[in-house]
């Protein structure tokens, strides 16, 4: 390749995590060597246009106040960009009005920075493929389980990893026998999490303490999503994540593990604790742990990330109770990017710093083939 290579940074989309999303792009985009690679910053409206953004970081960024102003989202009114197919190769079209479409040459590779539906779920990773064009991160199938905590749940135990206790209770059972969905979630015992099955970013969860509060917080989940995951409290245990990369040879390797401790008035690792400095949440990089527990804890993150089929990154989150023993939480297929998101933070403090993160992860998916090559 005679050009540098040509990335396609995506970010914005659909989903309630639309904020977030813009936030990390904000992150990501100043930290691409523009020596090494053209870099064209693509956002996704809010009602899925795709359109040419300015990849300004501090537009990208959350401002101080309160209420959604604060939050950033991409700009639907600026022009229009898709991806042209032609044979052998796919290039960026630009349309603006009252002139003729203009091209910005061919794609090398896409980094979707989506999180939630539409985006982390499998789906964009499905028209990539279709398109024949490389991306960053998990594909297909491995996003979609990942995405989805039930069948990520089930996957994971049948592998032999252990999980949280839970059942789940959907939109049309909770229609039609809400009593049946109550005395289902009530036999796994208070206190439970409520939470929106393929959700992120904490949106729609809640923690629930006796009978008096579940209705509220199912109907608050279904709002997200018609599919809820009710979950046993992991009652007394620490919250520890671990990052996970692959390797050029396709192995997996896993960062030091870190902790986060939820001080103030949170009861969880709610929206604002994970992303608003001026919270109080406290993070420790890397996480103190009993002897051997550190050692078990990366283990099962890399046979987390394989036994989903992972590829690119992902960060897997645990509960560590205090006898030692292990369950792990979920796995993120698309980690925030964040100047607060532990999973920068972890590799940071594993010896690789943020643009070069950043660079591996381009490398790898330059690397890749799309399809079942």
């Amino acid at each position: 390749m005679t050009r540098k290579p040509r990335v396609a940074v995506v970010f914005g989309g659909r989903s309630s995590e639309h904020a977030i999303s813009c936030v990390t792009a904000g992150s990501v985009l100043p930290a691409i060597d523009r020596d090494q690679y053209d870099v064209v910053p693509i956002g996704i409206a809010r009602d899925g246009r795709w359109v040419l953004e300015s990849g300004d970081a501090d537009r990208l960024r959350i401002r101080e106040g309160a209420g959604e102003d604060r939050l950033p989202s991409v700009d639907g009114d600026r022009a229009s960009v898709t991806l042209a197919r032609d044979v052998g190769s796919t290039d960026l079209v630009v349309t603006e009005p009252s002139a003729p479409p203009r091209t910005l040459g061919e794609v090398d590779v896409v980094f979707p920075l989506l999180h939630g539906p539409w985006g982390e779920d499998g789906t964009i990773q499905g028209m990539l493929e279709m398109a024949g064009v490389r991306y960053v991160g998990a594909g297909v199938l491995a996003s979609a389980v990942s995405m989805d905590k039930a069948y990520m749940k089930v996957v994971l135990a049948a592998a032999g990893l252990p999980v949280m206790p839970s059942v789940v209770v959907t939109a049309p059972e909770w229609a039609s026998d809400p009593q049946e969905c109550r005395d289902r979630s009530a036999g796994l015992g208070y206190p439970l999490f409520v939470k929106p099955a393929r959700g992120g970013s904490s949106i729609g969860i809640s923690k629930v303490h006796d009978a008096s509060g579940l209705d509220a917080a199912l109907e608050e989940a279904l709002r997200h999503d018609p599919k809820v995951l009710v979950e046993v409290c992991a009652t007394g245990a620490r919250e520890v994540e671990c990052g996970v990369l692959q390797s050029l040879d396709g192995g997996a390797e896993t960062s030091v593990p870190a902790e986060i401790r939820i001080t103030g008035d949170h009861e969880f690792y709610d929206f604002d604790a994970k992303y608003l400095p001026e919270e109080a949440t406290e993070l420790d990089v890397p996480a103190m742990l009993p002897d051997g527990v550190e050692e078990r804890l990366r283990d099962l993150s890399a046979r987390a990330f394989q036994a989903v089929g992972c590829e690119g990154l992902a960060r897997v989150d645990f509960f560590v109770f205090p006898d030692g023993s292990l369950v792990v939480n979920e796995i993120n297929t698309m980690p925030g990017f964040t100047p607060l998101s532990m999973f920068p933070r972890m590799w940071a403090a594993s010896g690789l710093a943020y643009p070069d993160l950043v660079d591996r992860l381009i490398r790898l998916a330059l690397a890749r083939d799309t399809g079942l090559r």
